[in-house]
């Protein structure tokens, strides 16, 4: 996902979110707040307020793995990009 393009990916994944037959596929619907927040932080550069977007979705995100293995890849990878933000 290209920086320009983090606006549109924003819009996207929050229609995912939003479509409440989701809430039964848990892969899909945590990794849309994944994606949401990975979109988020693509603008977190250009205001705070989005940035502040960007931590709350990586939280959801977290929320809904925190039970996983912390040694998978993904879990891994938002870590890192998530501590980024602070």
């Amino acid at each position: 996902m290209q920086a320009h393009e983090g606006s549109a990916a924003i819009t996207e994944f929050q229609k995912i979110l939003s479509h409440r037959g989701l809430v039964q596929n848990f892969v899909t619907l945590s990794l849309a707040h994944l994606g949401l927040a990975r979109a988020y932080a693509l603008d977190a550069g250009k205001d705070p307020a989005v940035r502040d977007k960007a931590r709350a979705a990586y939280q959801d995100f977290f929320a809904l793995w925190k039970d996983a293995d912390a040694d998978l890849s993904v879990l891994k990878e938002a870590k890192a990009e998530y501590a980024k933000l602070q």
